[in-house]
């Protein structure tokens, strides 16, 4: 598949170019793998085809910055404003989400020639002089994409997951042996602190403001849960056991009838799995991954522990490099730890698998949505989601820090999702 190529900007750019036209590339090469057909598809109502991502990551950049800020700026084609319109209320009407794998048209093609139109107009306006207050909402259009990166990652598995063919994303990755380390606990004194992000580069709404927390002394498991320790979790009869399950999460298991994390099966006396790279035999050592918070809950009881809170995460990781298995690595999927991880420091917080926290997705004290339809990015979904912390195998590690709060609701399975326990101290 030939990748769209991006005019280059110009010479006097505003230094805002090179990160557009990274990030913008970033996209392509992710669906470069992918057929028409696979790009058009979707899988169930959660999940978006890949065309869909590409149209709409591109909409946001039209509809917030060029269409009020690029004198002149023409759409390609009116309607994809609703088309491509996810969630934003104050911007007009939107196709229903479930039916987005109904648009055969526009075809792909017609796809990356908006792509490339926009692309066209955007550096037209990095060469012009950009009004104040416009480079804030690139650097959101550029993170928002970042995200649709690893949604596209996400979606295309689930889609892919359900061919009989079992087909690869990408070829298979080479493994190399790894000895098994034992998780242990570390001791955290707690205390009050600050917490959220403190202002300095891009963050989220959600982020802040930085607010004082206090946070009880605790414990916090040196590595993420393994599928070695889940899978004992599944042979102890976890998936049969309502005791360790709060009531919504065992009608969940019950009604989707779960007795496994998504995508393992059972091949005689062992567990395999589905990878982007198609299927292979769980690594008992790798983190386990494609758990609800339900599941991650259950499994936390049945480890007679708990799931963090995200101030215990975010206290933790101040002592942790931002690094790890990320989407830049090429593996896309988590890897066994193989490197000796700093003593007294968390291994593999960033990187591999989101990690559910206990914590409900919430303001923090003094939080206020921003006017207008950009603040609806956020501040609208406060309900009935938890919040994970990270970042995965799929996110861009440029796109991670200790203060970024995720969420979803406690049944989806779809993302990299994982499991670090926690207990009072």
């Amino acid at each position: 598949m030939t990748i769209q190529r991006h005019v280059a900007p110009h010479a006097a750019a505003a230094p805002e170019a090179a990160a557009y036209c990274r990030v913008r590339a970033a996209s392509e090469v992710l669906a470069a793998p992918l057929s028409a057909e696979d790009c058009a598809l979707q899988s169930m109502p959660d999940a978006s085809p890949v065309k869909w991502h590409l149209a709409h990551t591109s909409w946001f950049f039209e509809t917030f910055v060029l269409a009020p800020h690029a004198r002149g700026y023409q759409p390609l084609d009116p309607a994809y404003r609703m088309l491509f319109n996810s969630y934003y209320n104050a911007v007009g009407d939107q196709y229903p989400r479930p039916e987005r794998g109904l648009l055969s048209r526009p075809s792909l093609a017609e796809v990356r020639a908006y792509r490339a139109h926009v692309d066209h107009a955007m550096h037209d306006l990095f060469a012009s002089r950009i009004a104040p207050g416009v480079a804030p909402i690139i650097a959101l259009g550029l993170n928002h994409e970042q995200q649709h990166q690893e949604l596209m990652l996400t979606d295309i598995k689930h889609l892919l997951a359900r061919n009989p063919l079992r087909p690869q994303y990408t070829p298979s990755w080479p493994l190399t042996q790894v000895r098994p380390r034992r998780a242990s606990w570390i001791e955290y004194a707690g205390g009050l602190g600050d917490f959220g992000h403190d202002g300095h580069g891009f963050a989220f709404d959600n982020e802040g403001p930085r607010h004082r927390a206090y946070v009880a002394p605790f414990r916090l498991s040196s590595h993420p849960a393994t599928n070695g320790d889940f899978a004992a979790f599944i042979d102890d009869g976890g998936y049969r056991r309502p005791e360790f399950w709060l009531a919504a999460g065992w009608d969940e298991a019950q009604r989707q009838q779960w007795d496994a994390p998504l995508y393992w099966s059972r091949d005689g006396d062992r567990w395999r799995t589905f990878t982007l790279h198609g299927e292979a035999d769980i690594d008992p050592h790798a983190p386990v991954t494609h758990v609800s918070y339900y599941e991650a809950d259950a499994f936390a009881r049945w480890s007679d522990a708990r799931l963090a809170t995200e101030y215990e995460w975010e206290l933790a990781a101040r002592s942790a490099p931002p690094a790890g298995n990320f989407v830049d690595s090429g593996a896309l999927h988590p890897l066994a730890l193989r490197d000796a991880p700093a003593a007294n420091v968390p291994a593999q917080l960033f990187g591999d698998v989101w990690e559910w926290t206990q914590s409900a997705y919430l303001p923090y004290p003094g939080y206020h949505a921003a006017p207008g339809a950009i603040g609806e990015y956020n501040g609208k979904f406060m309900s009935g989601q938890m919040v994970l912390r990270g970042g995965s195998c799929a996110t861009p590690q440029s796109h991670i820090r200790a203060t970024y709060r995720n969420f979803f609701p406690p049944s989806a399975r779809w993302q990299f999702s994982g499991v670090r326990l926690a207990r009072d101290a």
